[in-house]
């Protein structure tokens, strides 16, 4: 059979299932009524007397800040993964309330792809995740292997089928989650920043891919992003939700916008959020450390480079002796006083730069040199910090050993726009909120080397906008920030250095104005 006929063939068991189980033929894709939603142990409503309908066979994306809502709205629409609280109102997917769906019934119906494929990602191979849901809907043999393979060959997944999850790239383990999903035949998809992880050659892929499902397979996407203007070609319609409601967008052009982080000085765009106290903290802008000159970039003038924080020489690392180097005889030094960006493809080996410069990993040849010892690292997902029970205690857990007191910490929920949630336990704020508590635990101890790990994903203009305001006052006081990331907006207009990685080694490193310049494919 070829890739065209499964195609069609898919295409139309899809409309067929849907005739015949809904009897709201006319009904739309989603449709939200008066639904008000409060998080256990809150007092105040995320989502307020919410109205909101997508028709179906949309392409709709669905905006707001961060924290306003729209993980929590989209999580109510797939009973599985949704929060504790109390929920009120009217929730209909293709006319049925989710909520009475049973679990096969659910998964046929809406399909939810994560905003990170590895909290998803559950098997060894992509094999047996691909087949891992049809088991659990206790798909026969022959019918498994047809749906595996059709979609396998829908995404073009042949080559890697038989792969190891964990040696996967990140744009193929968030093509893997999206295809594992839809193996299922959902008739809704719904994606939480789905691309915040990707490299911009393999969110172009992602997003084509997505296209395709929307189009030719006719299922209606439903996207919640911090990041529209990717998918502004492929978008039918768009909705913001701002204070508990949802509006639908008339126009999708105010979504194409290129908004400014700071103005044209240089200086942060606004105050800053975050406001960082650092007296007597770090001592590395207090004239300790040796000048070596400017650095020249394309955004931010003025800055003066001290002398070296870290410094990796011939570094070579693997993470089992029978795999491939992934850094391989790396050399690279980032400078107190500087913000110095690592850009790459997914698996170029950024988080592991990030992860020997932090002492969590170990090169098997070389050295990495640290000259001062107070280091902080933010991971990919921010999670990994977490361990109390609210997010106060999560602010509070290092305040002994950092010397710093409960009025410190309440004075940085106020900066990370967090007052309010104090007793909100961390795992029930949005993604973004998740990325700015990490982010406000790290900036209590005041490193002087602060190492961060995709540190934009989730944020919302005016929260990347304090952050770069943090950053560069960070800087100031002689901090060395390096920052791995695939917002090249953001390292465009806030870092001072860019490094590209490949094949395991550093392809070049230039001034961020020089870098953005010369280049093809990677610009923001």
């Amino acid at each position: 059979m070829s890739g065209l006929r499964e195609n069609g063939l898919w295409k139309r068991e899809l409309r067929e299932s849907e005739l015949r189980e809904s009897p709201h033929k006319s009904a739309p894709a989603v449709e939200v009524r008066d639904c008000s939603f409060t998080y256990a142990g809150s007092s105040e409503s995320v989502l307020t007397h919410v109205d909101w309908s997508v028709p179906k066979g949309a392409f709709a994306l669905l905006v707001g800040a961060t924290g306003s809502g729209k993980s929590t709205l989209l999580s109510l629409l797939k009973p599985e993964i949704s929060p504790a609280g109390a929920c009120s109102g009217e929730l209909f997917v293709l006319g049925e309330d989710p909520r009475a769906l049973s679990v096969g019934e659910s998964a046929r119906r809406v399909g939810y792809v994560f905003q990170s494929p590895d909290n998803q990602i559950v098997c060894e191979t992509v094999w047996h995740e691909m087949a891992f849901g049809l088991e659990n809907l206790g798909t026969s043999q022959g019918e498994m292997r047809r749906l595996v393979a059709e979609t396998c060959y829908f995404f073009g997944m042949e080559d890697w089928l038989h792969a190891s999850c964990d040696e996967l790239s990140g744009g193929r383990k968030q093509l893997l989650a999206l295809a594992a999903t839809l193996v299922m035949k959902p008739r809704v998809l719904l994606l939480d920043e789905p691309t915040a992880q990707l490299d911009p050659i393999a969110e172009k892929n992602f997003l084509h891919a997505l296209f395709r499902v929307n189009r030719e397979l006719g299922c209606t996407v439903v996207v919640a992003t911090h990041a529209p203007r990717p998918m502004l070609d492929y978008a039918t319609c768009a909705y913001r939700m701002e204070g508990g409601r949802v509006e639908e967008l008339p126009c999708l052009d105010g979504l194409s916008e290129r908004q400014q982080l700071l103005v044209p000085d240089g200086t942060p765009d606004g105050s800053c959020a975050f406001g960082m106290r650092l007296e007597g903290g770090t001592g590395a802008g207090e004239g300790s450390a040796s000048q070596e000159g400017s650095v020249s970039r394309g955004g931010v003038h003025g800055a003066t480079r001290l002398a070296a924080t870290v410094r990796l020489e011939r570094a070579w690392f693997r993470y089992d002796r029978a795999g491939s180097w992934v850094l391989r005889g790396m050399d690279f030094t980032a400078y107190g006083g500087s913000i110095h960006a690592l850009v790459g493809g997914n698996g170029c080996g950024k988080s592991t730069l990030l992860g020997i410069m932090a002492g969590s990993l170990k090169p098997q040849r070389g050295a990495c040199r640290i000259e001062r010892a107070a280091k902080a690292l933010l991971p990919q997902d921010p999670r990994a910090l977490f361990v109390a029970e609210t997010v106060l205690d999560e602010l509070m857990e290092w305040s002994r050993a950092a010397r710093y007191a409960q009025v410190d910490a309440l004075a940085m929920l106020e900066r990370l726009d967090l007052t309010g949630l104090e007793s909100r336990h961390p795992y029930d704020l949005s993604g973004g909120q998740q990325q700015l508590l990490a982010l406000g635990k790290l900036l209590l101890v005041k490193p002087e080397l602060l190492l961060l790990d995709e540190p934009t994903k989730g944020l919302d203009m005016e929260a990347r906008r304090s952050l770069a305001s943090a950053l560069i006052e960070l800087r100031g006081r002689g901090v060395a920030v390096v920052m791995a990331t695939h917002d090249l907006d953001f390292v465009e207009q806030v870092a001072d250095t860019v490094s590209m990685l490949f094949d395991g080694e550093i392809a070049c490193t230039e001034p961020s104005g020089e870098f953005f310049e010369g280049n093809v494919y990677y610009r923001p």
